[in-house]
């Protein structure tokens, strides 16, 4: 199997949106990208590299949180967890996996309708072209979000960064570092496609969080 993520681009990718522009014409913008990018990922777990990273192991996705990054979980009132998201002074980063179809191609589906959804919110939505193709850079009230995605064999990873305005540039190069060191296990359990592939918590942190609950508020 070969790597996904690699320099993959959509050159109409802008057409599917209505208010899309080039960020190459935005002051705040600035191309991050060059070498870093060959040969990188998001991994399928078959491909993944034997490269010494240190990853967090979340079942589903293995994420090489960054020095100094604060972990929070979102717990489903149901019981399972329902992500969880590296805290950076950037932004809060999220990468989720989904059951995808084998020809791929979800990602240009889902960031169609997340494009709409964010503008019924009163969001202004932009796109372009990034490494791994179409990007989607939103700004609702005093908060900027960057999504990116990823097709991959039988999954679609994607990325989400929230932070200030100021801290675009940052924030999206913390995106994509967190990105190009994922490791998605799809597993071979028949799933939906569009269901987020389950997420598992180390047991560290699983029996803290339940520690908590029991104990309940301070």
């Amino acid at each position: 199997m070969g790597l996904f993520g690699r320099r993959r681009r959509q050159d109409d990718a802008d057409e599917d949106f209505e208010d899309a522009e080039s960020y190459e014409d935005d002051d705040e913008y600035e191309v991050i990208g060059g070498d870093l990018f060959d040969g990188a990922g998001p991994w399928d777990e078959e491909d993944a590299p034997e490269d010494g990273l240190n990853r967090i192991d979340l079942g589903s996705v293995r994420l090489p949180v960054p020095e100094g990054a604060q972990l929070q979980v979102e717990m489903d009132p149901a019981g399972p967890v329902k992500a969880v998201h590296v805290v950076l002074p950037v932004g809060q980063l999220t990468v989720t996996a989904y059951a995808a179809p084998r020809s791929g191609g979800l990602w240009r589906e889902v960031s169609t309708e997340l494009a709409e959804q964010l503008r019924a919110d009163g969001a202004t939505v932009r796109s372009t072209t990034g490494e791994w193709g179409l990007e989607l850079l939103a700004a609702l009230g005093d908060m900027s979000l960057r999504f990116v995605g990823v097709d991959g064999p039988r999954w679609m990873l994607r990325g989400v960064v929230a932070g200030p305005p100021d801290r675009l540039d940052n924030s999206a190069a913390a995106l994509y570092e967190l990105v190009r060191g994922t490791i998605v296990v799809r597993g071979t359990q028949p799933m939906p496609v569009r269901t987020p592939l389950p997420i598992e918590l180390p047991p560290a942190i699983a029996e803290h969080i339940q520690q908590a609950q029991e104990d309940g508020p301070a």
